[in-house]
């Protein structure tokens, strides 16, 4: 699956159009390494969003279907961290 499709169904970020804008900025980074929108992405792998409000690192937990529903949407990731975390422990 697509990295921009995966952050758009699983509600890491709301559209689809913002996930490419993300993607392009270097902003979306899979496993390390800054990633375009059209990577493909497996399960396992680790997912880092810097944003506005933070930065949030996800592990892929599942791959959606087209027929997942909005509601089961945080099923597709484990959360692994976030830039906070990041912050409170430096201090």
């Amino acid at each position: 699956m697509r990295l921009d499709l995966f952050l758009k169904r699983s509600r890491l970020i709301p559209r689809r159009a913002l996930a490419q804008q993300a993607c392009a900025a270097g902003a979306v980074s899979v496993n390390g390494q800054v990633s375009k929108g059209g990577k493909s992405i497996k399960v396992g792998d680790l997912i880092e969003c810097r944003q506005r409000k933070g930065t949030q690192r996800v592990k892929v937990a599942r791959l959606p279907d087209s027929g997942t529903p909005k509601t089961e949407a945080t099923s597709l990731y484990e959360v692994q961290g976030s830039g906070e975390d990041d912050r409170e422990q430096e201090r």
